[in-house]
């Protein structure tokens, strides 16, 4: 408790770090607020039928994204999500396009072009998926015994109102980044989550407790158990695997090279929590196609992919993750620089010839690692199916595991890791004893 509290005065007296928590906190505020702002037009006690629907399936997590947004009909209801999906497509056209290729070698004008690329192409998501979210919106205000002003113009209204929402948060991320601590969208990602889990806790500690659910013993059991997910969650995120380097340095003054002997870092899961976030925003268009569709065969197959316990719905998930993984790692990754960068110190991998020899070893390593790394993401992602399965609460279950899980810890870690580099910088204890925090943006060829 004192090395807390020394700790805390620590960062307290470091103006910069002081500041940028203060900023974070007051934009933090600011969404939360917004997440309660109905949209105009909208009775907000006829909520009901819309907060029932939320309450389980790929829908609850949809509205755990968005901080409760969702279920509110709040003008932040459509939240990150749509901007996110527009990254993953301009991340893929970079594989793809020789001119998005051309644009991410540009450096910072290219990066530049690029972020305009996806703020345009997230207007264009939201503009298809106002509209979605209305027509749902109306259905379940109706089965409220009430209904939404008819006529287009409420509805081209209230999708602008939306689409300003989104575009509104994604700016609050970005100020986030710039004036606040840690990486800005993953943080209004992080807070809509953590929302969510006093009352998940709560809900799950009554109904052990008084609807004859196991009792005290259950919960604490449960409790166990995910602080056990928890840990491995945390070790899989900063698992390395080091591989041997032998450097020919140069002794000053001798006549005689001597080796030493050091290590590449490459991490398990190079890639993060990014692919659970990639797979989970591509998760999402299944409801937005089967809102627009009035076919009853086009909504059932599409509906099978919004229940999170459903077979389809975690092969699907689980395959899009161990893609991700490899796509995110190999757009990270560079092995042929990592290579020339050795054969500039003079550095070699014993047995292996300095060059395109070494590039390839390089990446068939992280190829054999990135695979079970990849598995691991994807087991932890449908762990929530597998809790609810066996009696834990929809709500409580999205923490055992799954994206909830992986986006708290590597979001927590980044932005601890950024809290000690401002403390270390000033010559003052980190925030451990036992060594360095690891985040999950942590270099991955730091030879």
């Amino acid at each position: 408790m004192k090395k807390l509290i020394e700790t805390l005065k620590n960062i307290w007296r470091i103006e910069d770090l002081r500041s940028r928590l203060l900023t974070t906190l007051l934009f933090v505020m600011v969404y939360r607020f917004g997440s309660y702002v109905v949209i105009p037009g909208v009775d907000a006690t006829a909520l009901a039928a819309l907060k029932n629907q939320t309450s389980g399936g790929i829908m609850a997590l949809l509205d755990m994204f968005s901080g409760g947004a969702f279920q509110n009909a709040s003008i932040f209801a459509l939240g990150i999500m749509p901007y996110i999906s527009a990254s993953i497509v301009i991340q893929l056209l970079t594989i793809a396009v020789p001119k998005f290729q051309k644009l991410q070698h540009e450096g910072e004008s290219g990066r530049t072009k690029m972020n305009q690329y996806t703020r345009y192409l997230t207007v264009l998501i939201l503009a298809l998926q106002g509209p979605s979210y209305m027509a749902n919106l109306n259905v379940q205000v109706a089965q409220a015994g009430s209904a939404l002003p008819g006529g287009v113009l409420f509805i081209a209204t209230s999708t602008i109102i939306l689409m300003a929402g989104s575009m509104f948060v994604m700016w609050l991320g970005e100020r986030i980044t710039d004036k606040g601590i840690g990486n800005g969208i993953s943080f209004i990602i992080m807070i809509g989550i953590i929302s969510r889990l006093p009352g998940a806790l709560i809900q799950e500690f009554s109904s052990r407790l008084f609807s004859g659910g196991g009792g005290l013993i259950m919960f604490l059991f449960e409790i166990v158990v995910l602080i056990f997910v928890i840990a491995f969650a945390i070790m899989l995120v900063q698992g390395t695997r080091k591989i041997p380097v032998q450097y020919a340095k140069r002794v000053v003054g001798a006549k005689q090279y001597g080796g030493v002997r050091q290590y590449i870092p490459l991490k398990v899961n190079a890639a993060g929590v990014m692919p659970i976030i990639f797979a989970q925003a591509i998760m999402f268009i299944p409801i937005a196609v089967a809102g627009y569709s009035s076919s009853e065969a086009v909504q059932g197959f599409f509906h099978s992919f919004t229940r999170y316990t459903s077979l389809s719905y975690n092969l699907l998930f689980a395959f899009l993750i161990i893609a991700f993984t490899y796509f995110y790692t190999a757009i990270t990754i560079n092995p042929t620089q990592m290579a020339e960068d050795m054969k500039r110190n003079n550095g070699f991998i014993p047995g292996i010839k300095p060059g395109k020899r070494t590039a390839e070893y390089l990446d068939t390593i992280m190829s054999r690692i990135t695979l079970p790394g990849s598995i691991l993401l994807a087991i932890i992602a449908i762990l929530p199916a597998f809790a609810s399965m066996i009696g834990i609460s929809q709500q409580f279950a999205q923490f055992f595991g799954g994206t909830s899980l992986l986006i708290l810890v590597g979001v927590v870690l980044d932005t601890l890791q950024q809290v000690e580099s401002h403390l270390l910088m000033r010559h003052y204890d980190g925030l451990l004893k036992s060594g360095r925090i690891k985040g999950r943006t942590g270099s991955a060829s730091a030879y």
